[in-house]
């Protein structure tokens, strides 16, 4: 009975051993960083600028796993459209800093304010957000209005979203849901990061890189804090301030998306009926860098205007 209670007891710790022998994020990982560091009150953010200095600022945010690296293949297409382009790694993501605590929309909304305080960056800004960042994006520009000229969502999370049934657990119990991200959402990644490996798209190795984020300890914590704190309420409110503030949106959708389904695209509609939506119709969660030229040719128009 005692060699029993002590297997069991090894096997609920082993995730939590698996995760303090992870790598932590400091200057020795960030040697290979592409970009610069900022320090900020919440902890060190990567960062990196692309396009011509005197640009209009687009600030692209990305998801809840994938750092900066997703906008990779649409940077070029918005530098060429003359934009002056800043990307960085959410708190718990690539070689940006993991600090503890609940990421709601308050945390993830005094990033960007901070980041474009310290980039000395006091006109209007477009927002680009992808999944998780969409969320972010819609937050900030309700409480913002004045610093956004307009905002993209690329397949929106904030209405509604499908992420599984650990997502699920971990959202709503404590202990248990935290163990189960550390113990199965390795799994989930790699898998799905698997079925996307032979898909072409315009960011190279995404498949593999997104799996060698599980190297550095943070991001399963990370995982855990963002699905109870911005994926867990819906943002109807914040989208009817941003309609009401007359802030242009437009949003994305993929038709074949399994994580936001496009049945939340009615929802957003009736929380924002002056927001513009397209509908890619062979595309799934990962657009921004599977349907990367689609997404240019439906958006372009929008962000010129704009």
């Amino acid at each position: 009975m005692n060699w029993a209670l002590a297997l069991a007891v090894a096997a609920l710790a082993a995730p939590y051993g698996i995760e303090a022998l992870r790598r932590p994020m400091d200057a020795t990982a960030r040697k290979g960083a592409d970009g610069s560091l900022a320090h900020l009150r919440q902890g060190v953010t990567h960062y990196r600028w692309d396009g011509p200095e005197n640009g209009p600022v687009a600030v692209c945010i990305h998801g809840l796993t994938t750092p900066r690296y997703t906008y990779d293949g649409l940077i070029p297409h918005l530098a060429d459209m003359g934009f002056r382009v800043l990307s960085y790694d959410l708190y718990g993501r690539g070689f940006s800093d993991r600090p503890f605590g609940r990421q709601d929309a308050d945390f993830f909304c005094r990033q960007p304010e901070e980041l474009l305080r310290d980039q000395e960056i006091d006109g209007s800004v477009t927002l680009i957000g992808n999944s998780m960042g969409s969320a972010i994006s819609t937050a900030f520009a309700a409480r913002h209005p004045d610093r956004v000229r307009q905002v993209v969502l690329l397949v929106p999370a904030g209405m509604g979203h499908e992420l599984g049934m650990v997502a699920k657990i971990a959202q709503r119990v404590p202990g248990i849901g935290d163990w189960l991200i550390q113990a199965l959402y390795p799994r989930t990644l790699r898998k799905g990061s698997a079925a996307e490996r032979d898909t072409p798209g315009t960011v190279p190795g995404i498949a593999d890189r997104q799996v060698a984020e599980l190297r550095y300890r943070g991001l399963l914590r990370s995982v855990t804090a963002s699905l109870r704190g911005m994926l867990s309420p819906t943002q109807d409110a914040e989208h009817r301030a941003v309609h009401a503030a007359g802030v242009p949106v437009i949003a994305v959708w993929g038709a074949r998306d399994s994580v936001i389904p496009i049945t939340c695209k009615g929802r957003l509609e009736s929380a924002n009926p002056d927001a513009e939506q397209v509908v890619i119709d062979d595309a799934g969660h990962g657009l921004v860098y599977t349907h990367t030229q689609d997404l240019v040719e439906r958006i372009t128009p929008v962000l010129k205007k704009g």
